[in-house]
């Protein structure tokens, strides 16, 4: 579970991408003109990507929920995770979205230049009433990823309720996964060349160097539109949170978990950094080892306050280059679905692409807006990971003061 979005952790495949960015750039704005054969290979790109969200999506919810063994007995200690950990991304999610229409990092781009689009329009009613899907089926084939992200997960808890019998559907549940995975690495493979088709069909359509310039600078309020966000949710509220509800010093705290911490941000990785995230919140900053070996494995799935807000600021940040407006609803449909894709995105290492894509299709936004994403990801993955494992750690020092065992004596820290 990367907890991040994105495509490789390959330096030279980076550097391939970003070339792609650059070469896409210096095409565009030399033709001035669209190429069809280009536009087609942008094309393809995207739609192979959304291809994937609903086999891709859908099982690695079911096969997350069913991996937490029956939901009936997560009992108290499952309840108050899951409702603080989902609490703490929605929070992260809404800063996200206050500082991208503050600073409105995507003004001036015009990368819908030409191009004639409308949002989808939604009502808070419509948002409520299209959760829940009176044909799963249908829903799946118009493309509706909310309805379909409730059923995965209704499906998922039901299926942990019914024993032995679960486990061949587990099992081809994984299967559709591991496949899904596979092909994912295939498409996210060629992301170089589509990332240089997106980009040059769309310079291409806008024409000139001026456009080339003006992309570059987006990117770089981009990036300080979600490293601030991050700053604030990681530096300011998940620290407020220690100290108001879990009554402990945070700057000890990240003392404590400064190993782990640095090493999600350097391996961008939430999974590789779990085992070592562990054994030092026992061992260093004193939570009962039997909290923490049960909130960090779950907070790793369901816990992505660094993706969630990424996913918000980045979907706005598009709708702002494409100069579309978008109305209240329609960024509570963001929250709902940057909360529910960071959820998704635990269970789907390298194929964040597919969630990003997923949150714009739901919203009504341009999909090929990745493009303009894709080059400084792999330096955004870091702060983003970092700020998961943060809050999984934070998570599991709150919650400690709100649960208890049965059958315990001391807490243990070993």
């Amino acid at each position: 579970m990367t907890g991040a979005t994105r495509p490789r952790s390959n330096p030279i495949f980076v550097l391939m991408i970003f070339i792609g960015m650059i070469l896409g750039g210096v095409v565009g704005a030399v033709l001035g003109r669209e190429i069809p054969f280009i536009t087609l290979l942008g094309d393809l790109f995207l739609q192979g990507l959304k291809m994937l969200i609903i086999p891709l999506v859908g099982s690695s919810m079911i096969v997350a929920v069913a991996s937490l063994g029956d939901v009936r007995k997560l009992g108290r200690m499952g309840g108050v995770t899951i409702l603080y950990y989902l609490t703490t991304t929605i929070m992260a999610v809404i800063i996200g979205l206050v500082l991208v229409n503050l600073i409105n990092p995507g003004n001036g781009v015009d990368a819908g230049q030409g191009i004639a689009r409308d949002v989808a329009a939604y009502s808070f009613l419509d948002v409520i009433r299209g959760i829940v899907p009176a044909n799963i089926f249908k829903a799946m084939a118009d493309g509706k990823i909310l309805p379909m992200i409730f059923f995965s997960l209704f499906f998922g808890g039901c299926l942990t309720t019914i024993g032995k019998r679960a486990q061949p559907v587990v099992t081809l549940f994984e299967g559709i996964f591991d496949v899904s995975m596979k092909m994912t690495r295939i498409i996210v493979a060629t992301a170089p060349i589509g990332v240089f088709a997106l980009v040059a069909t769309r310079l291409g359509k806008a024409g000139g160097w001026e456009m080339f310039i003006v992309e570059l600078e987006a990117i770089g309020r981009y990036a300080l539109t979600v490293i601030s966000g991050l700053a604030i949710h990681g530096v300011i509220v998940l620290p407020t949170i220690l100290f108001v509800i879990g009554r402990r010093s945070p700057l000890q705290f990240i003392r404590d978990m400064i190993e782990p911490v640095f090493l999600a941000f350097s391996t961008a990785s939430s999974s590789a950094t779990l085992p070592v995230t562990m054994e030092t919140i026992s061992k260093k900053a004193g939570v009962d080892s039997r909290v923490g070996n049960f909130v960090l494995p779950l907070g790793a799935t369901i816990n992505m306050d660094g993706t969630a807000l990424y996913e918000a600021v980045a979907a706005v940040f598009i709708a702002q280059a494409y100069g579309l407006d978008l109305s209240f609803p329609t960024q509570l449909v963001i929250v709902l679905t940057a909360t529910l894709a960071a959820i998704g995105a635990a269970g789907i290492p390298q194929a964040g692409l597919v969630t990003m894509v997923m949150v714009l299709h739901t919203a009504g936004l341009p999909v090929e807006g990745v493009g303009l994403l894709l080059a400084i990801d792999w330096f955004l993955d870091r702060f983003r990971t970092a700020v998961n494992v943060w809050g999984d750690a934070v998570g599991a020092a709150v919650l400690e003061r709100f649960v208890s065992f049965p059958d315990s004596g001391p807490a243990r820290t070993d």
